[in-house]
């Protein structure tokens, strides 16, 4: 029995000898996944730059959805006003109750469409100037973290030229956005 105990100690011995050889390896044979010209600064640069990518995917995602609810309450309006143009185009003396009674209900759904979209005008606009003050804290902080990658460009927001300004749907107000949309001038406004 003492000489398994005995056996089973210097077996011990050995793994532990070969366990503290293997952890005497020096760093240089250490072999990293990474390219041996690659810095931890660098790693870090190219997370930074797959965030902003992210963030301007989200962003224009988000811009897309409120486009898109753009889009279906101009159509109903639109809808709206056509019925509503119809009816009104009946002379008063030859509209039955009914006919007043569907005219009002339209000039009710159209106001509450159009406040509708106010408020998604609204939320444009907030969305867009949050979204310069993210830009401008980050910027802030690369500059800072990344001094010497500024002038290799990390990326940035594209400034947007005058005409996409300009055809932006968010950049109007609420009643110039239904006015253009609609294809012509609403009467009840």
């Amino acid at each position: 029995m003492s000489i398994s105990v005995n056996d089973d100690l210097y077996e011990c011995t050995d793994v532990i000898r070969g366990v503290q050889e293997v952890c005497r390896v020096s760093e240089a044979d250490v072999v990293s996944m990474a390219d041996s010209t690659i810095t931890v600064d660098d790693i870090e640069g190219e997370l930074f730059k797959i965030e902003r990518i992210r963030d301007v995917l989200v962003r224009r995602e988000s811009e897309l959805r409120y486009m898109m609810d753009d889009i279906q309450l101009c159509k109903e309006i639109t809808r709206l006003k056509k019925e509503l143009h119809k009816l009104v185009s009946v002379p008063d003396n030859d509209k039955s109750n009914e006919d007043r009674q569907k005219e009002e209900e339209l000039l009710q759904q159209i106001h509450k469409l159009v406040e509708t979209r106010d408020f998604l005008v609204d939320d444009v606009e907030f969305e867009r100037l949050r979204e310069k003050e993210e830009d401008k804290e980050m910027a802030d902080f690369l500059k800072s973290k990344f001094p010497r990658n500024m002038k290799t460009g990390v990326p940035t927001r594209r400034a947007t030229t005058r005409a996409q300004q300009t055809s932006s749907p968010f950049t109007k107000t609420g009643i110039t956005l239904l006015k253009e949309c609609c294809g012509f001038t609403c009467s009840i406004m």
